[in-house]
């Protein structure tokens, strides 16, 4: 049974806003699993299609360098810190912790997006987004994805593309 679809979220009207054409899906929430491969799983979208929003913070010696970022990155992927810290022209980011999150963003974990949060932060998305024709990203609820373009989504979020994620070497198979 799908879940009943709830109202616009705030991501939803954003785009509306923005004159941008998307699609939601919506998907049966597990408290216990709310990685972005289950998500994908769910809607029936492979993992690298499926981006999530992670909030990071800036960690460095003066002032301009305090803050947050967000980082934009595949399902399948692991966000390097390094390439963002880069990217982002500051000395070192690192994960914000989950009691951070919410009252920085008004979303809680597994529903973070970069569109309407409560504050604006910097936007960086991997590069691997404009490899696809549609991606999907977070409506800023549990249980509810926004598919559209890459395009649109970059375009709608101010990020910046950049190599944001760790090369992980394919795994042998067990024997």
């Amino acid at each position: 049974m799908k879940p009943a679809r709830p109202s616009k979220t705030n991501a939803a009207r954003l785009l509306d806003s923005l004159g941008i054409t998307y699609e939601t899906r919506t998907y049966e929430v597990d408290p216990e699993d709310l990685t972005a491969l289950s998500v994908a799983r769910k809607i029936d979208m492979p993992p690298e299609q499926v981006f999530k929003t992670l909030l990071t913070k800036v960690g460095g010696a003066g002032p301009r360098e305090a803050g947050h970022l967000f980082a934009v990155i595949p399902g399948d992927a692991e966000l390097d810190l390094k390439k963002l810290a880069q990217a982002a022209g500051v000395k070192k980011v690192e994960l914000a912790s989950l009691k951070e999150v919410e009252p920085l963003t008004g979303y809680v974990r597994g529903g973070v997006t970069v569109f309407a949060a409560r504050t604006a932060f910097p936007a960086y998305a991997d590069e691997s987004i404009e490899l696809f024709d549609r991606i999907s990203i977070s409506a800023g609820l549990r249980g509810v994805q926004i598919l559209l373009s890459p395009a649109d989504y970059v375009r709608a979020s101010q990020s910046m593309l950049a190599d944001l994620t760790k090369s992980v070497l394919p795994r042998e198979p067990n024997p």
